[in-house]
């Protein structure tokens, strides 16, 4: 049996929340749910009030279309799921096919419109459930066109791709056995998630009540509800966290969430959300519930899935579905060819001479916020596949007194995929990208009070910029790494780092990075404050099986 696809297969869009019962029926209107939105512009800076920079965006739709063959199912002003699309009125067969290369809209707000249904909302679990039995039509129609593409049902695969809400009613349908009526989540191949609250919605800092129904506003509460439609109550009574997704259902590295940071272009609610989610968040999702865990199998949490930010926000113009920087991220995690998962290994904190002084041996005394920036983006481009900076609230923080406690700390900061199709040289065999590293110099605290003496704000612990160009391996060649740090100026990478192979088809390199100054006679030395470390690259062929 097979799957002769290679990494092309159907890709079932799920769309986020709609509140009101004008949104409802807004998307109902809508035949691709706002998947087929662009936009014009970017935010080159979190200041507002500077104009944005023009970048045109065509939408995720166009650009699938555009760049990977990918069609839309409608023909004839029909659905797939409407009567006539496969058989007409007298039952004989149609000329529409669907292909591998589909864009499904799941259309689960039809049924609750005053346009096309009662004007009554479903549950969560009722829609997982519908985008159950809408998998099993993808697959039925896909096995009709008898092209021998698939030779079997049990070799059907597709792609869940979501905003917001729609991630959960993904979850639902892929945790919740009794979700699944017609046993498809095995069929899922890759699931990607736009802003989804992974871990709910909190306002004003608290997690929204069970109780309030107005709006379907509880379906994002972590303890009752969510726990319920996700099958974690187990895992959250342990918890007290739903972020979690069992490693049974779908492998870890098969998911990715993009997370958005840009809270200020959310203008839901007149600008209300955004004021009571506050920082940290795109407008309605906290950054840190965006993201997702794996569970083991004994309970206890596994793996972080692959993650990525951008400063976009929730929806909008600067929303993060209608972003070039989301739909990179997409398509390399969809059809790219190399997955680099990043990983920051922290080996030494030195702090202020004076502070050293003050506690002398007893460093419990002294807690301090580090925070870690990351951007990285491919050569010869205008945006980021990543990008956490202090500014947007999307940093990594360690704490002195975790790094204290740990005596070595190791810290997933984001996962960056490449394509070869990307290449800026067609003819070329090196992907290469650039990645920025900041660590702020923190505000110390020695017995819980602020210690401000030498201390200027918007300093750094660390701060350089790294050429990272890799050539990917073969059964016959290794893979060749090169880099170069970027403090001495513009440099291209010539340093050859040695690969260490790991369980799988999986490399890891590391680089090492301290806080240095100039010294005496001229050479570098360690200076006070400051941290040193690795930068680890965990590096995998990807697609390489046919996805």
């Amino acid at each position: 049996m097979a799957n002769r696809n290679g990494a092309f297969h159907p890709i079932i869009y799920v769309r986020g929340f709609a509140m009101t019962r004008g949104e409802i029926d807004e998307t109902t209107a809508d035949p691709f749910c706002g998947f087929n939105l662009g936009s014009t512009t970017m935010r080159a800076s979190v200041n507002t009030k500077e104009r944005p920079r023009k970048f045109v965006f065509e939408s995720p739709v166009v650009r699938l279309a555009s760049e990977f063959e990918y069609a839309d199912v409608y023909e004839s002003g029909l659905d797939i799921g409407d009567a006539g699309w496969d058989y007409d009125s007298k039952g004989e067969r149609t000329s529409n096919r669907l292909g591998n290369r589909s864009i499904i809209v799941y259309r689960y707000y039809d049924e609750a419109s005053q346009l096309l249904g009662n004007g009554q909302t479903p549950s969560i679990e009722h829609f997982a459930k519908g985008l159950s039995i809408l998998l099993e039509r993808v697959r039925d129609l896909q096995l009709a066109n008898g092209d021998g593409k698939l030779d079997g049902p049990e070799d059907f695969r597709c792609y869940l791709v979501a905003h917001s809400m729609g991630g959960l009613v993904c979850r639902a349908f892929l945790q919740n056995p009794t979700l699944d009526p017609k046993g498809m989540a095995g069929s899922v191949d890759k699931f990607f998630t736009y802003a989804t609250p992974h871990n709910g919605i909190d306002v004003v800092g608290v997690n929204v009540p069970s109780w309030l129904g107005w709006m379907d506003i509880s379906n994002f509460n972590r303890g009752e509800k969510m726990a319920g439609y996700l099958a974690l109550q187990d895992a959250y009574d342990k918890y007290k966290a739903v972020d979690l997704i069992p490693e049974g259902r779908l492998a870890p590295s098969r998911i990715f969430t993009m997370v958005g940071t840009n809270r200020l272009d959310y203008e839901a609610g007149a600008g209300l959300s955004r004021t009571f989610v506050g920082n940290g968040s795109d407008g309605l999702v906290k950054i840190e519930n965006a993201t997702l865990r794996s569970l083991k199998a004994d309970g206890s949490i596994g793996e972080q899935c692959a993650k990525a930010f951008a400063y976009r926000s929730h929806s909008g113009p600067f929303g993060i579905v209608n972003s070039e920087e989301a739909f990179q991220n997409l398509s390399r995690f969809l059809f790219g060819d190399v997955r680099v998962d990043v990983w920051l290994d922290i080996e030494e904190i030195r702090l202020p001479p004076a502070v050293a002084a003050v506690v002398g041996d007893d460093e419990k005394r002294v807690n301090a916020l580090y925070q870690i920036e990351m951007l990285a983006a491919p050569r010869g481009k205008l945006w980021y596949l990543t990008r956490r900076v202090a500014e947007e609230d999307s940093v990594a923080c360690i704490t002195h007194q975790g790094w204290l406690e740990q005596g070595s700390c190791t810290h997933y900061l984001s996962t960056v995929f490449l394509a070869n199709r990307a290449m800026m040289n067609p003819n070329g065999r090196t992907l290469a990208y650039g990645l920025n590293l900041n660590v702020r110099v923190p505000d110390y605290e020695i017995d819980r009070r602020l210690w401000l003496n030498e201390h200027f704000e918007g300093g750094y612990l660390f701060r350089n910029a790294l050429i990272l160009e890799m050539q990917p391996g073969t059964r016959t060649n290794p893979w060749k790494v090169k880099y170069a740090w970027q403090d001495a100026g513009v440099a291209m990478a010539d340093k050859v780092l040695q690969p260490d192979e790991i369980v799988g088809k999986a490399v890891s390199m590391s680089i090492e990075f301290d806080s240095t100054t100039i010294g005496p006679r001229g050479r570098r030395i360690p200076s006070e404050p400051g941290i040193k470390g690795r930068l680890r690259f965990v590096i995998q062929g990807w697609n390489q099986d046919g996805g």
